[in-house]
């Protein structure tokens, strides 16, 4: 009976998945995996061929490697490599190579045996690069084909550089990488504009030969691109879609990356469920959605023509369900954030006392508070509430040279207009404009620039948060020490990180703590501050009562936002706030009209956070709700 169940949720799926509870747990059972065929092979006398990707996907798998190999004698020695692919052109030696990656990763730190690893090169003149891929696919055949191939991938569908369009049979071979593959790394390369417009890459039909194919992929960004690999039609549109037709397949999925699966995302579609609180709200809303009406207005024949008869019969009848989601949304609604003084908070998201509350936010740039939250931010103020913002990170990679100069010749000529002296400020200048003139793609800047990109965005973050009403005194630059490394790639969070965080709540003793969840930033650094805040919390809740009473709201905006049944609450805003919301992003000039590191959303931070804050509200008002301009959405964290 269990098999048939497995089979009945899973039936939408068109390869083997296999989900473990996060990615750390998922990279050591590959990498245990990858062990056990090298150790199985030695045994045998034979060697181990295998092909292996670059990216954050694998490094995890790449770091328990390495672990074994220093802590239980695995040994690499026999064991043969081929990457799947490398920019081109490409030098060796360049931090963004493939090659650079490999060694940092993985090749440094265990025995094997250098002449035994393969990776695409980049350095060819263009008409020796066709010749160089046959011969690389013989090197292949020659030791009787791949053993294992691991894969990422990528959000076009693409495995390797296997970009929309290639053929299921296409073997290694120079390709032009899709936009959104050139936008995902320009961070990376310091701007879109200097990331290699080709690439070489093993075909699909090169990786189909392996005996065995193992697809990682981890975080909530990677569900849309996951359920349409295992779940869509086979289409060169999605060349991850080709991997269907193997036998030797396997996806090696997180929870999160699992989340858009049909079993994970509407179970309810391919099996009994229990109906828990949350569930029912989930299904309901998604009926709603999926019918065109309001809540209650669904009906019974709505509820069994989609999957949901078994909920009707268990906790019918439909209309009282109707009724108790419909008030469930509705009570996440409130104008009040912070808590609405001497009234019945039994059904209100905040809690009425104390009715004067302590409030920090925490930003993990200089912009994420006023661009995510900022009408809320402005709404707490308003109201009263003693509320400070901390903003965790300067943000000093994320500014253009030319403003930098642009500053510079602006110090100078107002030292020079009260009859300073501006020789050592016009030599540094000179020094900064050689510099930018020289300066290679992500190449590390020097001290001074580095400090200046960090005042400019200090600067406007002052502004930002005096817009929304802050004294200045509630104003805080954390400047945690993760993310000084002047690099787009930061250090790991160190004791430094979490002390200063547990140092400033122990200051306020808020009541009220917003921080960012919106882990689908590109960049990374939403979820390590989040986890930061979180630690300092959960440390501080040892010893100190108030943490007690202090909650964790999550906000989001930035880079997405919480799908409607998720939302705990709701923060409507008029016309007049969505203008003033505006107005204190338009503080943060640095990144209005093209910032540094846009992701894959071309619009403007305002204009994102606006039409994001309207789709919430169109969502509510879809529901049956009461009508308004925008909203911010937050989902209250239990830590």
């Amino acid at each position: 009976m269990a098999r048939l169940n497995l089979l009945e949720e899973t039936r939408y799926e068109k390869l083997p998945v296999t989900v473990y509870a996060d990615q750390r747990t998922a990279s050591l059972a590959v990498a245990a995996r990858i062990a056990t065929l090298i150790r199985k092979k030695q045994a045998a006398g034979e060697p181990t061929v295998l092909g292996l990707a670059t990216g954050v996907t694998p490094i995890q798998v790449y770091a328990e490697l390495i672990r074994l190999h220093k802590e239980e004698g695995l040994s690499f020695k026999g064991v043969i490599t081929f990457n799947l692919d490398e920019y081109y052109p490409m030098k060796p030696d360049a931090v963004q190579s493939y090659v650079s990656f490999m060694n940092e990763n993985l090749f440094d730190h265990v025995d094997i045996d250098k002449h035994a690893v393969h990776i695409p090169d980049g350095t060819l003149p263009q008409e020796e690069v066709a010749a160089f891929c046959l011969e690389y696919e013989k090197q292949i055949e020659e030791l009787g084909g791949l053993d294992l191939q691991i894969l990422g991938i990528g959000r076009t569908g693409h495995i390797g550089f296997n970009e929309p369009g290639s053929a299921p049979n296409s073997g290694t071979r120079l390709v032009t990488l899709d936009d959104l593959t050139r936008n995902d790394a320009s961070r990376d390369f310091g701007g879109k504009q200097n990331v290699p417009t080709k690439a070489i890459t093993m075909g699909v039909g090169t990786i189909f030969k392996a005996r065995e194919i193992i697809l990682m992929a981890w975080s909530a960004k990677k569900a849309p691109i996951v359920r349409k690999a295992v779940e869509g039609e086979i289409s060169g549109e999605v060349p991850a879609t080709f991997l269907q037709l193997s036998d030797n397949v396997e996806f090696v999925l997180d929870v999160d990356a699992a989340s858009g699966l049909t079993r994970f995302d509407t179970p309810w579609l391919v099996t009994d469920c229990v109906w828990n609180k949350s569930l029912r709200k989930k299904a309901v809303i998604w009926l709603s959605g999926e019918v065109g009406k309001p809540i209650l207005k669904l009906t019974e024949e709505d509820y069994n023509g989609h999957g949901m008869a078994q909920l009707a019969v268990e906790q019918g009848p439909v209309y009282q369900i109707n009724i108790d989601i419909f008030n469930q949304v509705q009570h996440t609604i409130t104008g009040w954030p912070g808590g609405k003084p001497g009234a019945d908070d039994s059904q209100r998201p905040e809690r009425a006392n104390p009715a004067k509350k302590r409030s920090i936010i925490f930003s993990p740039h200089p912009d994420d508070d006023v661009i995510s939250m900022g009408g809320t931010f402005i709404r707490l103020v308003d109201q009263g509430h003693d509320v400070h913002v901390a903003y965790q990170t300067s943000g000093n990679t994320a500014v253009w040279d030319d403003d930098v100069l642009r500053y510079m010749e602006f110090a100078i000529d107002f030292k020079h207009s009260i009859g300073e002296d501006t020789a050592k400020l016009q030599g540094i200048y000179e020094d900064m404009r050689r510099f930018i003139d020289t300066k290679l793609p992500n190449q590390i800047d020097t001290p001074e620039i580095l400090d200046v990109k960090g005042f400019i965005r200090k600067t406007e973050a002052i502004s930002g948060a005096r817009f929304a009403g802050l004294p200045d005194s509630n104003i805080h630059f954390q400047a945690l020490p993760f993310y000084e490394t002047g690099k787009t790639k930061k250090n790991s969070v160190g004791e430094e990180d979490v002390r200063l965080t547990m140092e400033l709540l122990q200051g306020v003793k808020p009541q009220q703590v917003f921080a960012a969840g919106d882990f689908a930033d590109p960049h990374g650094t939403h979820v390590v501050c989040f986890n930061i805040v979180l630690a300092a919390l959960r440390r501080l809740r040892e010893t100190e009562a108030w943490v007690k009473d202090c909650w964790l709201w999550m906000y989001r905006g930035a880079w997405q936002e919480f799908p409607t049944h998720e939302i705990e609450m709701a923060v409507p805003l008029s016309p007049a706030e969505v203008l003033r919301k505006r107005n204190a992003i338009f503080k943060h000039q640095s990144q209005k009209d093209r910032p540094v590191f846009p992701g894959d959303d071309a619009r403007e931070f305002w204009v994102r956070a606006e039409d994001r804050n309207r789709e919430t509200a169109q969502n509510y008002d879809k529901l049956g709700m009461a009508e308004y301009a925008a909203m911010e959405a937050f989902v209250k964290y239990h830590y």
